[in-house]
């Protein structure tokens, strides 16, 4: 790493293990200092926030329900006090669960909805100020192949809500651009490891994609990684497919 996000602050939502892990952990690599927002899980906060200071980078563990848009304005005022500043946002955090379409309860489906689609839009909208502030910001959301590639059955909410993200994606991007603000998209595949209990199991069709293994976390935090960088700033409203020929657009 070459130090590229020197002195910039980054906030990564669902950042304590798997893809949020790796990519936090990216960015401090990168020189920039990040907070770690979990809903609930305190204890592995901790332990990146510690990971990331070895590093030799400051971090800052936020417990909030990014659902919530008065705790997102609370871990923001938060983040102002400790650092000053937002410069990159990744939206990583999302929930899973498998449910037939048929017997999925309102309150699944608006679950789904309420963490992936209403959580990037709470989030996006309390840092774009720091962002037009300092005349430079980088906003990284995280969508998913499972609404382009026709092997994830019982997901209808997380299709639904995923492929609104890159809706949504593209219509920060066009609107922020000029500001120096680019706002891109990384859709993961298949990553192998340990999975978290709403994810279920995979199912065996198309289970390894043509390149014959799963993907790792890393592979999702060094996309997003790239899209932080400086050198990215001609990249916006784009959506980088990360999942070893799995689904080609």
């Amino acid at each position: 790493m070459s130090g590229q996000l020197e002195g910039k602050v980054a906030l990564v939502t669902g950042a304590v293990r798997r893809n949020g892990r790796a990519i936090a952990l990216a960015l401090a690599r990168e020189g920039a200092d990040v907070v770690i927002n979990t809903r609930r899980s305190r204890d592995e906060a901790e332990k990146v926030r510690a990971e990331i200071e070895r590093i030799g980078r400051k971090s800052l563990a936020c417990v909030a329900d990014i659902t919530d848009e008065n705790a997102v304005r609370r871990m923001f005022d938060e983040v102002a006090a400790r650092f000053g500043r937002v410069d990159i946002l990744v939206n990583n955090a999302a929930d899973r669960g498998n449910v037939p379409f048929a017997e999925m309860t309102t309150a699944e489906w608006r679950h789904i909805l309420d963490i992936v689609l209403d959580g990037s839009f709470f989030c996006a909208r309390a840092a774009i100020p720091y962002m037009l502030k300092n005349g430079w910001g980088r906003i990284v959301n995280v969508s998913g192949v499972g609404h382009h590639a026709p092997s994830y059955i019982g997901r209808v909410h997380v299709s639904t809500a995923k492929a609104g993200v890159e809706g949504f994606t593209r219509g920060l991007a066009s609107e922020y651009a000029k500001h120096n603000i680019t706002v891109n998209c990384v859709s993961p595949g298949r990553i192998g490891g340990e999975r978290s209990a709403s994810s279920g199991e995979l199912s065996d069709s198309g289970m390894v994609p043509p390149v014959g293994h799963m993907g790792v976390s890393e592979d999702i935090a060094g996309a997003v990684h790239f899209l932080c960088l400086p050198g990215s700033g001609f990249i916006t409203g784009h959506t980088l497919h990360v999942n070893g020929g799995q689904f080609l657009p």
